[in-house]
């Protein structure tokens, strides 16, 4: 029984400590991002265009074992080369797409010394159109959708994270209708992203 008792307070007092260690660090993160939009058919076919995301993030690090979540809300414009078919011949169209995107990654952090350490990434991403642009005429934009991340970066001076990161579609995220089709074509988009964050 005392040893039971033992036990207990001792993971009594770890518990109470992990809190008292924890980090919580809110900044700003920005970056550069490549992106492929793919559909359900070949009618539509897509290409590779840049774009760029920036806003808020927040950090909670539990520095004992280097765990923590990472959360921010970006405001995300990703390209978009859609070769449409019309009247018999491919037009090429350059399109916009407009969104605020979510991620909530689980983020491990492996420490390299007091200034320097590597951190690997994963987690849900969270999306909602708020720009349709061109798309909207031939599309039929959902409102929100998911997608996976995956990723790694350094940080530098405690302050400073420079990350790549994949992020890949789990849902559509829009659908068309045409002519001479029978059914709908869905849309997904494939992202690498290039960012770089301060931490206050």
């Amino acid at each position: 029984m005392k040893k039971f008792l033992s036990i207990l307070m001792v993971a009594a007092c770890l518990c109470m400590a992990i809190p008292a260690q924890a980090q919580l660090q809110f900044g700003l993160k920005g970056g550069l991002n490549i992106t492929t939009l793919s559909f359900s058919n070949d009618v539509f076919k897509g290409d590779n265009r840049t774009g760029f995301f920036i806003g808020p993030m927040a950090e909670f690090t539990i520095p004992v074992i280097g765990l923590g979540l990472d959360v921010a809300a970006l405001y995300n414009q990703a390209g978009g080369k859609l070769d449409v078919p019309v009247d018999n011949r491919i037009e090429s169209v350059d399109q916009t797409l407009k969104t605020v995107e979510v991620p909530i990654n689980l983020k491990w952090t492996l420490g390299l010394g007091s200034t320097l350490g590597i951190y690997f990434a994963a987690g849900p991403q969270f999306g909602f159109n708020v720009g349709k642009g061109h798309f909207a005429e031939a599309f039929d934009m959902k409102k929100s959708y998911t997608t996976f991340n995956v990723g790694a970066g350094v940080k530098l001076i405690r302050h400073l994270q420079v990350g790549l990161n994949y992020n890949f579609s789990i849902n559509k995220m829009a659908k068309a209708y045409i002519d001479d089709y029978e059914g709908s074509i869905d849309m997904k988009k494939n992202t690498w992203q290039i960012s770089l964050a301060y931490l206050f």
